[in-house]
């Protein structure tokens, strides 16, 4: 028996942190700053959007290209294995590796200059493809690849990848796109290669090419999406022996890109959509080739199950469609909107469609285009809950075969007893789906079934002369399967390339060349089942918080910068840190849960760490694609974390704060005093756990309760449910919604004094007692509800809590379905007055309102019914996104506000110091009001108020 076979696993455990401390200390003598090989930092990169789980020895972070080739050349030094990595997105593995991975997103992001002329850009390596577009448009320029990803991943990704995205069909894939490169190949050699010209020092390279002409010309390069393997077809005599073309998509395994020359074409003046309905998705596909002759820049298939998961999600606002079960999604462009709609014209006459619509608005364009981009995501659910997984994600036949391929690959799902929900880029023939494959549920199982399906899918694509893959690369997940489309000789000449650039195998070992095996290092299959104490896992997750962090495939949505509407992850744009995204957070507690990794259990440091900066705002319930709450995660870490234990001071204090709240009611004039005083003001905020930059909100000297008297009335009866943040500090606002409801009719009562909604007990983990105290409430508003009396709620976040978590906390423990009908009868202001028979707002005709919505308001109900309502009333509205950045007791809490106050500076301070002198910011939360006292200087008001000040002035 040989020694490697006697050693104890407490003996490799040891010899490997000998190898990484070797490997770190190497890696910082060669000079590169941002070296990380802490338990954190390789739970956070141990996955990338795939299925699977590699743990890095470590991470390097460089600053510029020279670290690089640092890192490479201690890397070949030691023969440690180097994975280069962008975003992270790749959903093939290809950026999973077990020696160092090189993130290059984190200060290698410039655009250095863009030639319009030329049309060229010159970038770097971890630049976001979004950020490119950015700078091109003031040009009338864009980059042409355009991923469904592109507001997070990079445009080294998209090289080492050759990703192209929903307009390759206008605009070709990554490699059509560049015009130069600047590498270091796996033997250290630096070359700057520019497209169209054969560079000098390739000698052997030129040779093999030459010999080998017969195998290239017939197997390689064949349609547009054959992106498996490696590219060798831009090497043919006839391509000008185009290095810098041909290392696209070779997926870090020849070379490491440090800078891209890419080519920038002209934008269309004006763009629009043909959406199509069709009976299913392989009709839609079977119309796809006659669309071609039209000059689309894409044809996007999209099938009625996505759309249907969209609906699911709370809150979410879905596009109107034509009738159909499959979708084609057709974009034309043209000099202006007539052009536009006169080949929309001719699209039409060809469709063959059941149902059609044309669509030039650019904000219905955009929704409708949300559904498709959001697609991994919204796919990752099956129509009955179960996780349906990357892995065979993204094959393409020639688009002419496209509705009998998918006729057949529907078959064989139903043939494994698998469920996928295909669509894709239909005018190239690619399909993406993502497929319920049994990892979770059993484990061994369903690595089997995953290597059975693909196998047989593999053999069905190269059936239909198509390509494992068609934009993602091969990485871990289809390289494996390159003999069922390619000759041994292709493979051959495909080992011998490999051992031209990289003999030595340092960069991204196990893909294309030597694959590792398809099945090996799955993540969830690893994953084991947790049940302890999981109060506040998704129902549809099976109370198991393993199911439910995996809820996170790692799109990265959550790592975009906030634009529009969306508020999902506050944080990390504020940080730029991997952790402070919604993705990091999940994968450390995947990694929690998993066996033989640096996160050993809930008080980890690790865990604790990756969930500091999380606001609990719920942004990501809404925004995530696949449904992630790290906000319930988070709760439940520090349920567990702090059980029967000593916790930080701020969860005695602002954790508790409803309770503290009612004491100082006895005397609130006396509290103020000593909490506005300088040396009780100190220690206040010291005792709470309280920045002392920070001030502390003053109490009511009357809280609501203790003023209001009912009136009598012959009006509708309605409970308007007054939380502590409304009573004891801002007692106006419901006393403005008193006058708003009367004067619509209502008979306001005011249910009793203990109907707290317990958030302050969720956000801090103190799940027993916050159980205990939404029980109450519930069972007090019950009885109001059954009786048909409506429930309406001021602050948003406490009505979130009332309509979603009370159903997990309190019908979760035996509530007996109690607190679901409360959810269903509590309203906010503008759903109750929006759906009230007869009622007609009063005039806000000339106010200009910034409405900044509450992360909790936009997440769990929507913003929809305010949006009406103010609409309605004649007032100029701009809705921001993002999040206030208080968020509760987070914001105030000691170590938070530097980021509290980056956070507010991404939408809500800029607008409302752009906003005109009159103009009036909305902002119902209580949180979101206190934060523009703190920072803005500029008074928030809520819905009620403004509604009662118009009536007023009636």
């Amino acid at each position: 028996m040989s020694t490697a076979d006697t050693r104890s696993p407490q003996d490799t455990a040891q010899d490997t942190a000998e190898d990484t401390a070797e490997v770190t200390a190497a890696l910082r003598r060669a000079g590169i700053g941002d070296v990380d090989d802490s338990g954190l930092a390789r739970a956070l990169y141990s996955s990338d959007g795939s299925l699977y789980r590699v743990l890095p020895r470590a991470v390097v972070r460089p600053r510029h290209a020279d670290e690089v080739v640092a890192a490479l050349e201690v890397c070949r030094d030691l023969g440690v294995p180097l994975t280069m990595r962008g975003a992270g997105t790749s959903i093939a593995g290809n950026a999973v590796g077990t020696g160092v991975v090189v993130d290059t997103s984190r200060y290698l992001h410039r655009v250095h200059a863009i030639d319009t002329e030329a049309r060229t850009a010159v970038v770097d390596p971890g630049v976001v493809q979004a950020a490119l577009q950015t700078a091109a448009r003031p040009h009338g320029l864009r980059f042409g690849p355009d991923p469904s990803t592109s507001n997070r991943c990079t445009v080294g990704g998209m090289i080492g990848n050759n990703a192209c995205g929903s307009r390759a069909l206008g605009y070709g894939r990554t490699s059509d796109n560049v015009a130069g490169l600047d590498v270091v190949t796996g033997t250290g050699q630096r070359l700057r290669l520019a497209s169209g010209s054969a560079p000098g020092g390739l000698d052997e390279l030129q040779a093999l090419v030459a010999r080998e002409l017969a195998t290239i010309r017939t197997e390689l390069g064949r349609f547009g999406r054959q992106v498996s393997g490696y590219s060798l077809e831009h090497l043919l005599p006839e391509h000008g022996f185009d290095v810098a073309r041909a290392l696209v998509g070779t997926e870090g395994t020849l070379a490491v890109v440090l800078g891209a020359t890419v080519t920038l074409v002209a934008d269309a003046p004006a763009r629009g959509l043909v959406v199509l309905g069709y009976p299913s998705m392989a009709d839609a596909a079977d119309a796809t080739p006659g669309l071609l002759r039209h000059g689309p820049t894409a044809v996007e298939g999209l099938d009625e199950r996505i759309v249907q998961r969209l609906r699911d999600v709370p809150a979410a606002v879905v596009p109107d469609l034509p009738r159909g079960a499959g979708w084609l999604i057709v974009e034309l462009t043209g000099d202006s909107v007539a052009e536009v709609e006169a080949k929309a014209a001719g699209v039409l006459a060809d469709a063959g469609a059941v149902d059609t619509m044309v669509v030039t608005d650019v904000a219905q364009a955009a929704a409708i285009w949300r559904i498709r981009e959001d697609g991994a995501g919204l796919a990752a659910r099956t129509s009955d809950g179960r996780p349906a997984h990357a892995g065979w994600e993204d094959a393409a036949v020639p688009v002419t075969s496209l509705g009998g391929y998918l006729r057949e690959f529907e078959a064989l799902l139903a043939q494994h007893g698998l469920q996928g929900v295909p669509y894709g880029h239909f005018g190239d023939g690619c399909v993406h789906v993502r497929i319920d494959f049994p990892f979770g549920r059993e484990p061994d199982r369903g690595r089997a079934a995953y290597r059975a399906f693909v196998q047989d899918a593999a053999r069905l694509v190269a059936r239909y002369g198509g390509s494992v893959s068609g934009e993602h690369g091969d990485g871990r997940a289809r390289s494996e399967l390159l003999g069922t489309m390619y000759s041994p000789a292709a493979l051959d000449l495909f080992a011998r390339v490999k051992a031209l650039f990289d003999p030595d195998d340092v960069l991204n070992p196990g893909v294309l060349v030597r694959p590792a095996r398809l099945d090996d290092d799955i993540r969830v299959a690893a994953a084991p089942r947790h049940r302890q104490g999981l109060a506040l896992a998704y129902p549809h997750d099976g109370g198991d918080l393993s199911n439910a962090v995996h809820r996170c495939t790692g799109v990265g949505k959550c790592r975009a910068d906030p634009s529009g509407v969306a508020v999902m992850c506050p944080s990390f744009p504020a940080t730029r840190e991997e952790k402070d995204s919604t993705r990091g957070r999940a994968r450390v507690l995947q990694e929690m849960l998993a066996p033989g990794g640096p996160v050993r259990d809930w008080r980890s440091p690790e865990v604790h760490a990756a969930l500091d900066l999380c606001l609990s705002c719920k942004g990501c319930s809404r925004d995530c694609p696949t449904g992630v709450d790290m906000a319930s995660y988070k709760a439940e870490v520090l349920h567990q974390s702090y059980r029967g234990r000593l916790r930080p001071r701020s969860h005695y204090l602002l954790g508790r704060l409803p309770m503290w709240a009612d004491l100082a009611a006895r005397a609130p004039r006396l509290v103020n005093a000593v909490t506005r005083s300088r040396l009780g003001g100190r220690l206040a905020r010291w005792s709470a756990g309280v920045d002392q930059r920070r001030d502390l909100p003053a109490f009511a000297r009357r809280t609501f309760r203790q003023e209001f008297t009912p009136r009598p009335g012959d009006g509708t009866p309605v409970a308007l449910w007054v939380d502590s943040f409304t009573d004891h500090f801002a007692p106006e606002v419901a006393h403005a919604a008193v006058r708003v409801l009367e004067a619509a009719g209502y008979a306001v009562q005011v249910p009793g004094d203990d109907t707290c909604c317990g958030l302050t007990w969720i956000t801090t983990g103190q799940l027993d007692t916050a159980r205990r105290v939404l029980g109450d409430t519930v069972r007090r508003l019950a009885p109001l509800v059954d009786a048909g009396v409506p429930v309406v709620g001021l602050e948003p976040s406490c009505t979130a809590a009332l309509r979603g978590d009370a159903v997990d906390l309190v019908d979760g423990a035996g509530g007996e379905g109690l607190a679901a009908r409360v959810a269903a009868g509590t309203r906010t202001l503008a759903e109750l007055l929006t759906a009230t028979e007869g009622w007609t707002p009063p005039s806000l005709a000339g106010v200009e309102v910034v409405a900044q919505p509450h992360c909790h308001h936009h997440a769990v109900m929507g913003w929809a019914a305010d949006e009406r309502l103010l609409t309605s009333t004649g007032a100029t509205v701009t809705r921001l996104g993002g999040c206030c950045g208080l968020a509760g007791n987070w914001g105030v809490e000691r170590g938070h506000h530097d980021v509290s106050v980056a956070i507010a500076e991404q939408q809500l301070l800029p607008a409302v110091r752009g906003a005109g002198p009159d103009a009036v910011v909305l902002a119902d939360g209580f949180s979101c009001r206190t934060q523009l006292d703190h920072l803005a200087d500029r008074p928030g008001r809520h819905l009620a108020e403004l509604l009662a000040d118009a009536l007023d002035r009636e």
